[in-house]
């Protein structure tokens, strides 16, 4: 991923350095836990821990000939053990190392993107409870349809992101997990309780059956858990994008002083963060596809999913991070208008009422179907005439024959419709 979508600590988890030390604990641990099954000489061990070590460069240098990263990870590190480094990477394959060592830094990086998770979901908590009575028009369809409040619409995306904690808590677990058995997963050269002394010291479970490889559809679960997580976010900054709508206006993103909009019109404000956030979501769903079809592997193994992790795992993360920080500092300073929102709410003379005004002329006797054709009509003269609702239904002796003065107000009172947003808040906050 470029360095501009790349906060510094997720992009040190992929790095060459990083990923080489990855390796490297895992052929030490490896060496350490058969020289207490007795399968390497102590001290050979004792040798791999104190002096094994690498340069970047020296591997790249090695890989440059030998066209093989694994093989020029272990000439490199040998170099530094002396001749104890015979014992370095005993019973292994490549992949034993390769896949154990992607957990960890899999697991590294889900740390942090878990702390984003948790993040982003308290500030929309604070935020939901901050405008829990704020009082705006809900749509559906771009349409104005009954009220809602702000409030309401942060509390649906907090939910949500209860979610996506538990769905990437459990596709994390999946991927915490370790693999050494071998060239087809047989422990021909090792035992399984090897691998399992092996995976306990790195933190990791064994998995419990394998081939060359760990799965893939592990992998695809987690990716896709990504993508589920990066379309809430789309999401949240989709709805945003269209409340700062000129026409609409009911909140915007912070905009500082010295920010420049556009480099024609200086009037503009224009919800870039929003914007970036939907474009890079793109991204990340778009590799869930890609990590789909690494499930499908050529018998006990091919490398086709190899070359595409090297791309898919980095680049969905460090945007699972990125993006995550973008939307809780975008939530954090969201600026909002209930001034705008409640006007807009009345900006169509009542219409919005329409529903509850059915429901009280059916409770006051009239015939549904009779009381929908009636308010529909009206409600269709108003758009298309520009009139105020309100007034055409309150000079209607159909209808103020069976709703009194005092019933019709009740009938446009948006309060009335919103009586049940604190249960609302209290079952959802209930089970956070």
């Amino acid at each position: 991923m470029i360095a501009r979508y790349t906060r510094p600590e997720m992009g040190r988890i992929w790095s060459d350095e990083n990923k080489y030390r990855c390796w490297l604990r895992v052929e030490v641990a490896a060496s350490e836990a058969l020289a207490r099954a007795g399968m390497v000489p102590l001290e050979a061990a004792a040798a791999i821990r104190e002096r094994s070590n690498f340069t970047v460069a020296r591997i790249q240098e090695i890989e440059a000939e030998v066209r093989h990263d694994v093989i020029a990870f272990t000439t490199a590190v040998a170099e530094h053990i002396g001749p104890e480094s015979r014992w370095l990477h005993y019973g292994l394959t490549s992949t034993d190392v390769v896949d154990t060592a992607q957990a960890l830094q899999l697991k590294e990086a889900s740390t942090i993107i878990r702390a984003g998770i948790v993040r982003l979901g308290e500030v929309l908590r604070a935020r939901a409870e901050e405008f829990r009575h704020t009082p705006m028009i809900g749509r559906t369809h771009g349409i104005h349809a009954e009220p809602t409040t702000f409030g309401l619409k942060l509390l649906v995306w907090f939910a949500e992101m209860q979610r996506n904690l538990k769905r990437f808590d459990a596709a994390a677990e999946d991927l915490r997990i370790g693999k050494l058995s071998g060239a087809v997963g047989t422990f021909g050269h090792l035992k399984p309780e090897h691998e399992a002394a092996i995976c306990a010291e790195l933190g990791l479970k064994p998995a419990p059956v394998a081939t060359q490889v760990i799965q893939r559809d592990r992998h695809a679960a987690y990716v896709g858990t990504l993508a589920v997580l990066a379309s809430t976010l789309d999401k949240i900054a989709t709805e945003l994008r269209h409340l700062q709508r000129t026409e609409v206006r009911e909140a915007e993103e912070f905009f500082s002083e010295k920010q420049k909009g556009s480099s024609a019109m200086p009037h503009k404000k224009n919800p870039i963060t929003g914007e970036q956030i939907s474009g890079l979501a793109r991204v990340i769903r778009s590799n869930s596809q890609t990590a789909l079809e690494n499930v499908a592997l050529w018998h006990e193994r091919d490398i086709s999913h190899s070359s595409a992790e090297r791309v898919i795992l980095p680049d969905s993360t460090i945007l699972a991070d990125y993006l995550l920080e973008k939307t809780a500092n975008l939530m954090e300073k969201l600026l909002v208008y209930p001034k705008r929102m409640l006007k807009n709410l009345e900006s169509t003379g009542g219409l919005i009422f329409s529903g509850q005004l059915l429901l009280d002329l059916a409770e006051a006797g009239m015939l549904r179907e009779d009381a929908y054709r009636l308010v529909q009509g009206h409600a269709m003269r108003s758009w298309k005439e520009d009139l105020i609702f309100r007034d055409e239904v309150a000079r209607d002796p159909a209808i103020t024959k069976l709703l009194s003065k005092e019933k019709l107000a009740h009938a446009f009172d948006y309060t009335r419709q919103l009586a049940n947003v604190d249960a609302i808040f209290d079952r959802v906050l209930s089970e956070a």
